[in-house]
């Protein structure tokens, strides 16, 4: 069984409809990306598998769980978290009271202090402006700063939507090489990405999504070399 399973989800903006009934699933272990145009769907996919969007029909299920109508706080605690487009960190805040914000549904307090330790070894940034305000991080380091927050919930799946996004290449070379770390570390990924690209070399495998609906899918190797997908997407 699929560690999450998504089918015919349909989800509308008042009487517009932003997923036409898509089906995927993620297995455990896996990277898989969600590629698209800007409109296509991708963020009302990841905020509807969380909680925030509420879908008109279809089925959720998460390691056997169906998430239709739980709340979003409950989906974290199960072991699904999120990392917003735009990072969304709590500006005024210090880079360790956001990190703290993410263990916030944890309660054993050595374990917490185990996943601070692990998230500064792994941004070791994070660590030497652990008391400075997150608002006035650049925006690689707020990236950081928004996956390290979402590993504090010790996730078994995490969802990154756009992490490259404004980010300058170097910066997005990093984010790419720690999202694999992270997966070889044990955690599974979905991602939501509009440098396919990037994503696609990866990912183990990729779903293409237009205008709310699935239109490709298969191993991420297969679409990279896929025509379609390269005039579309890759520039070529």
């Amino acid at each position: 069984m699929a560690m999450l399973e998504v089918k015919d989800l349909q989800v509308y903006y008042g009487v517009i409809q932003a997923l036409k009934g898509i089906s995927f699933e993620v297995n455990q272990g896996e990277v898989i990306a969600l590629i698209g145009a800007n409109g296509a769907g991708k963020t009302t996919t990841l905020q509807t598998l969380t909680g925030i969007l509420s879908p008109k029909s279809g089925s959720i299920v998460f390691e056997g769980k169906d998430l239709i109508r739980t709340p979003a706080h409950k989906i974290v605690e199960m072991g699904m978290a999120h990392v917003p487009e735009g990072r969304r960190v709590f500006a005024d805040m210090s880079v360790y009271e956001n990190l703290l914000m993410g263990a916030y549904t944890r309660k054993n307090k050595a374990e917490i202090e185990d996943s601070l330790k692990s998230v500064y070894k792994r941004f070791p940034r994070l660590e030497e402006r652990k008391g400075q305000r997150a608002g006035t991080l650049s925006g690689g380091e707020q990236q950081m700063l928004a996956m390290g927050r979402a590993l504090m919930s010790k996730p078994r799946i995490i969802l990154m939507d756009e992490p490259s996004m404004g980010l300058s290449p170097i910066f997005v070379n990093e984010i790419f090489n720690i999202i694999k770390e992270v997966s070889d570390s044990g955690t599974t990924v979905l991602l939501v990405e509009q440098n396919a690209k990037k994503a696609l070399s990866i990912a183990d495998r990729a779903y293409v999504l237009e205008t709310g609906s699935i239109t490709l899918e298969g191993k991420a190797s297969e679409l990279l070399n896929n025509e379609s997908v390269q005039k579309a997407y890759l520039g070529e």
